[in-house]
């Protein structure tokens, strides 16, 4: 847990929260989601979409998947964890501690978007129900950002 968010709990621990409940909250990752990265690298494949990478290494805000060649980075948000304005919630329990985790985790992705931009590079979000719902939509959304990258270099 972060030190600054330790704050916002009382006695700086989670208090009234089932060690079960503990448990799952401390068993979720940043990576690997089923629902999220991996649908989306299954997708990918599926369609012949090539050039990417999975979690590359030291591009800032860890994106789930780099096209390098034509600097397009691919971020796929879960709806609580980023703060989905349709469907991201915030718990009632420690509602504080939550409220200021993910208005954090919120700016850092803004944040995150302007500092690939200023280094030229085109950012993709799909958040997690985008791909639930209409996987065929994100997938073409990728392959026109690709296409207008790659067009963008043939006429440099």
């Amino acid at each position: 847990m972060e030190r600054i968010l330790k704050q916002y709990l009382p006695g700086g621990k989670f208090i009234g929260v089932s060690k079960r409940h503990s448990k799952n909250m401390a068993a979720v990752r940043g990576h690997g989601n089923k629902t999220t990265e991996q649908r989306l690298r299954y997708a990918l494949v599926r369609s012949g979409i090539k050039g990417w990478h999975v979690r590359p290494k030291g591009l800032r805000g860890n994106p789930d998947f780099l096209f390098s060649k034509l600097k397009v980075v691919v971020f796929v948000d879960g709806c609580f964890w980023h703060g989905c304005p349709n469907c991201g919630h915030v718990p009632n329990k420690n509602r504080p501690y939550w409220s200021a985790k993910l208005e954090r985790n919120m700016e850092r992705d803004v944040k995150t978007t302007a500092h690939l931009k200023k280094e030229k590079f085109k950012v993709l979000r799909f958040w997690e129900h985008e791909l639930k719902r209409n996987l065929p939509k994100c997938l073409a959304k990728i392959e026109a950002t690709l296409k207008a990258r790659r067009n963008k270099r043939t006429k440099i």
